[in-house]
């Protein structure tokens, strides 16, 4: 206790200093928010120790390196994991109580970094702190984006976008560095040029030149003991701070959208492309990642080596999506232009440091850009794609001559688009998928052509996620829970998880889970009475989500709105449990807390028309009495990081539905399943491997047709919904769609209409039902029969939660990290040097005479 004592006072010392010295103010008269600055930057003194360590460390072993480019991230609240993280939860604790300061006051008053949207974001944020825990030598890179993809407000069932004000406070776990700040160019006029190879090379006049600012964030690590862990960098780039950026003619001239277009291009995540303008600034917006990025990684290359022989051997580029595809041409154009590399030499190094994460199989999210506005932006960048193209085709004929048809597939230039899947997987020298059923659609459905010519490319690595953030930090007495029977291993090597099995079918076990559980349980029930609001049409909240008692089956499904995900298929079974309640309310065994959170792309309507039927709905069975004891809804508003933490550990059942061979992976169904929840799921995704590693015994709610079943249907265009919609219970909740009984005034029933219409008629000119919604309705429904059955026994379901933890053992992101780190960058753990890192605190604390740290 001496020890935490002594830390605590010498905390509390560092926090009156930077409140006198930054902000005038007196520890006793501070704000919560002049608290929770000065105590995060008085905390991150000792972070940047060992920050500075990592760094010199990875310099002087001279570590080849991965750098990771993503345009999300999606972290959740940094100080709390970083307490975490550094071992000093005792410390902290114990200073809050000598201020008189709560703990979670303090936890809460931290905003959410606005860096993401979805599972691409998490798995990113979920990746680095898996690199940083196994001190691998990594960077980060992506955009700090001013106002997020936006906070979500529902008014009255309608999505309202307002900007995401996580930076409306400074931000104490950044870094401004505009000494590494970097110059984007677009546009202008290309000037042909040649290098001393004879190799063309454009220079360009009368650009438009974009500043890019970087603000680093540490990434700690987990550590082996409180003192020896890694911190990694994760740069983002910001073009808001730069005044240049801002084109003031064009502002006195009364252009105001033209004047502020490039001091724009970080402020929002994935702005609105249903319009010209949007396009424009989304497709600016990747390549300044792209760009800034590459000059980054080529000047901390050569801080350490002085030359770029070795450029190609210690660099590994790792592309999350083909949002940063344009790094391929980039590359090609730096290398040759401004360090004199031959094209072919240039292309080889391309070749050998680039690698590609695919993470979807819809055609609309596989990117493809006008080549003309990819032209008049990038003109140089444009030119070397036509050059590769013609390359690439080049080969396609030579290995299959007079093939036309594959050509056309294959070609990453077609019709007036850039195909950037295709230019991604001809360039990288690996393209994974992330999960093994994924995998092998890119290989057999999405991308045969590419797998016949190229099989040695494609790998598999299946999605993880931290057990340190999902399980230690946001379910503190499961974690100690989990200790107390198989001690604290599973933390740093989750394979150890695989021991709880031996303890599941113990009755106290059993009871001391479900206690635990019911906790979590009421902790979100108080969020949702306090914090996730009911608004009326102005936006004013009038009251609060009512929820049912802890003893309810508490069945969850949180994640991006989007029809393949069918959080269409889990209302519509939520409207015919309200229809069969209302006919008997002794039809159903169990009472059931049914919650639905996610975001709705702004341009996204039937998204939109699927969160304001869940508020309809949620109406409709909240208010009425009979049926409103046995049956709730709630949809959470502006679901993040932050809310998932409450939610994910109170889940009874996890619903992860998506329609076969249409999931990537997904990570939310690990998070929920490393929480105690089972899944009731299709095989689809992750879902696979998971099912197979909890084992069938201990996964009772499959259902629903295969991806094989489902493509099937598609090539042979005979799906017939009308068929499946005669099903009794189905027929009567489609019909509630349509005749009114649901809604109050004409915009509800035509939101509700369209979605009938979207499933037996067809919507927009898409066919009826294209996600299988009505297919699987049956299915769906018998299996919610079995969840209802299992869960009135408590015991027999505590023992399946346990045995379905036990079996995530292999899904940690640490094991995919150590996937990736063998088998596409081929790095090796690079541990901080113990004696640079006491040299290094000497230096911070001034003992000793100084010497020069190399």
């Amino acid at each position: 206790m001496k020890n935490v004592n002594d830390a605590a006072n010498i905390l509390i010392q560092k926090i009156r200093h930077y409140l006198i010295a930054n902000m005038g103010k007196l520890l006793k008269d501070a704000t919560l928010e002049e608290f929770y600055q000065a105590f995060s930057h008085s905390l991150r003194e000792e972070i940047m120790i060992n920050w500075t360590a990592t760094m010199k460390t990875m310099e002087q072993k001279r570590a080849r390196t991965a750098y990771y480019i993503s345009m999300e991230y999606l972290p959740g609240r940094l100080m709390d994991n970083n307490i975490t993280n550094i071992g000093a939860l005792d410390v902290v604790k114990r200073v809050l109580e000598i201020t008189t300061h709560n703990f979670h006051e303090l936890m809460i008053s931290e905003p959410d970094p606005g860096l993401g949207n979805g599972g691409l974001g998490r798995l990113a944020s979920c990746y680095l702190d898996s690199l940083a825990a196994g001190s691998f030598p990594a960077f980060g890179y992506g955009l700090r984006y001013q106002y997020g993809i936006f906070e979500q407000e529902m008014w009255n069932g309608y999505q309202v976008e307002r900007p995401d004000r996580w930076l409306l406070n400074q931000n104490p776990w950044e870094f401004r560095r505009d000494s590494f700040s970097a110059h984007v160019h677009y546009a202008g006029r290309p000037v042909p040029a040649v290098n001393s190879h004879g190799d063309e090379v454009l220079l360009l006049e009368d650009f438009e030149d974009v500043r890019a600012l970087p603000y680093d964030i540490p990434i700690i690590g987990y550590p082996n003991n409180s003192h020896d862990f890694s911190v990694i960098t994760l740069r983002l780039w910001s073009t808001k701070e730069s005044p240049r950026n801002f084109e003031l003619q064009s502002f006195n001239a009364g252009q105001l959208d033209q004047a502020s277009e490039n001091t724009s291009l970080s402020d929002v995540l994935y702005p609105n492309d249903n319009h010209d303008t949007g396009k424009r600034i989304r497709l600016k917006q990747e390549f300044l990642l792209v760009s800034a990025s590459l000059q980054d990684i080529i000047r901390r290359h050569l801080h350490v080596y002085q030359t770029m022989d070795e450029f190609a051997d210690k660099t590994r580029i790792q592309l999350n999506d083909t949002h940063p595809s344009l790094v391929i041409p980039e590359l090609i154009r730096i290398l040759t232009k401004d360090h004199d590399y031959s094209f072919d030499k240039a292309w080889e190094t391309v070749q050998e440091t680039c690698n590609y994460t695919n993470h979807t199989v819809l055609k609309e999210a596989l990117e493809e850009w006008n080549e003309q506005r990819v032209h008049y932006l990038l003109p140089r960048q444009f030119h070397l794609l036509q050059k590769l193209n013609q390359r690439f085709c080049d080969q396609i004929r030579q290995k299959f001559p007079g093939d036309d048809e594959r050509l056309a597939r294959m070609s990453f230039l077609d019709g007036g688009q850039i195909k950037m899947a295709n230019l991604l997987i001809y360039s990288c020298r690996r393209v994974n998928g992330v999960a093994a059923l994924h995998t092998n659609i890119l290989k057999n459905t999405i991308f045969p052509d590419f797998f016949e010519m190229y099989p040695e490319k494609f790998i598999n690595v299946t999605n993880g996620v931290t057990q340190r953030r999902w399980l230690l930090h946001a379910n503190p007495e499961l974690a100690e829970f989990i200790t107390k029977h198989i001690d604290q291993g599973w933390i740093k090597n989750f394979e150890e998880i695989k021991k709880l099995a031996d303890i599941a079918s113990d009755a106290k076990n059993q009871e001391e889970f479900l206690a635990i559980k019911k906790k979590n349980k009421e902790r979100l029930i108080d969020f949702l009475h306090h914090e996730n609001p009911v608004r009326d049409p102005k936006g004013r909240i009038v009251e609060h989500y009512p929820s049912l008692d802890p003893d309810a089956l508490f069945d969850i499904q949180i994640k991006r709105i989007h029809e393949y995900k069918r959080q269409l298929l889990n209302l519509l079974h939520v409207l015919v449990l309200y229809q069969e309640l209302k006919e008997n309310p002794e039809s159903r065994k169990i009472k059931r807390q049914v919650i639905l959170g996610g975001k709705a792309a702004p341009g996204y309507q039937i998204a939109k028309n699927i969160i304001q039927f869940a508020y309809i709905l949620a109406r409709q069975i909240n208010n009425d009495p009979d049926v409103n004891q046995k049956l709730r809804l709630a949809f959470i508003e502006n679901y993040n990081v932050s809310a998932a933490q409450i939610i994910i550990p109170a889940a009874d059942l996890s619903e992860q539905i998506s329609t076969a061979g249409m999931e990537a992976s997904g990570t939310g169904n690990m998070k929920l399943s490393i929480n105690g929840a089972l899944t009731i799921g299709t095989d689809d995704g992750a879902n696979i491997e998971m099912r197979e590693c909890v084992t069938d015994k201990w996964w009772p709610f499959c259902f629903g047709a295969t991806s094989e079943e489902n493509a099937e249907l598609k090539k042979s265009r005979s799906y017939q919904p009308a068929e499946y919609a005669k099903n009794l219970k189905l027929k009567k909740a489609l019909e509630a769609l349509r005749d009114g009984s649901l809604t109050i005034d004409d915009s509800e029933k035509e939101s509700l209409t369209t979605l009938h219409n979207s499933l037996l008629t067809g919507h927009n000119s898409s066919l009826p039902d294209k996600y299988f919604v009505l297919k699987d309705f049956e299915a769906y429904y018998e299996a919610q029969k079995r969840v209802e059955e299992l869960y009135s026994t408590p015991n027999k379901w505590a023992e399946y939660a346990l045995h379905n933890i036990a079996g995530m053992g292999n899904f940690s992101s640490d094991t995919s990290i150590k996937n990736y780190a063998a088998n596409i960058w081929e790095i090796e753990s690079c541990p901080i040097d113990k004696e640079l890192l006491e040299k290094v605190r000497e230096e911070y604390s001034g003992k000793g005479p100084y010497t020069s740290i190399n």
